[in-house]
């Protein structure tokens, strides 16, 4: 099931396949918040990362769906952008990295960008992977 972007013209086959990766990796119920959230504000961003991230960057079959959750997850702490880390812990479920896979990715981030990074990125997951047990 592939939302149309929000404006007038045809979607297209990238916009597509973003939305089918998309909602492969993050499940229906993620998307379907985010899509709810959008407004004619951001629409434009939405359709942009729709379009690259998840219709390019993940639709990639060059690596796996794992080995990418891995680099994103290590170049979200690396950056220090956690406030994505959450979604893509909860990604991981669908996309096969296992908690040894993360941990590995955040040991990589505390030699080359920083202990307090990937720490606070550990802290992160601990605290999603905690939640989704409790969900389960």
């Amino acid at each position: 099931m592939s939302e149309r972007p929000p404006t007038a013209r045809t979607p297209t086959e990238r916009y597509t396949t973003g939305m089918d990766t998309r909602r492969r990796v993050l499940g229906d119920a993620h998307v379907d918040r985010a899509e709810a959230c959008k407004s004619d504000f951001d629409a434009p961003f939405q359709t942009l990362i729709t379009e690259g991230a998840w219709g390019t960057v993940w639709a990639s079959d060059a690596i796996s769906p794992r080995e990418r959750s891995m680099l994103t997850l290590a170049l979200l702490a690396a950056t220090g952008n956690f406030e994505e880390i959450p979604m893509h812990i909860r990604a991981t479920a669908r996309t096969g990295a296992s908690q040894s896979d993360v941990i590995e990715a955040f040991q990589h981030v505390a030699i080359y960008a920083g202990v307090p990074r990937a720490n606070h990125a550990i802290r992160l997951a601990k605290e999603t992977y905690a939640e989704m047990e409790a969900e389960a």
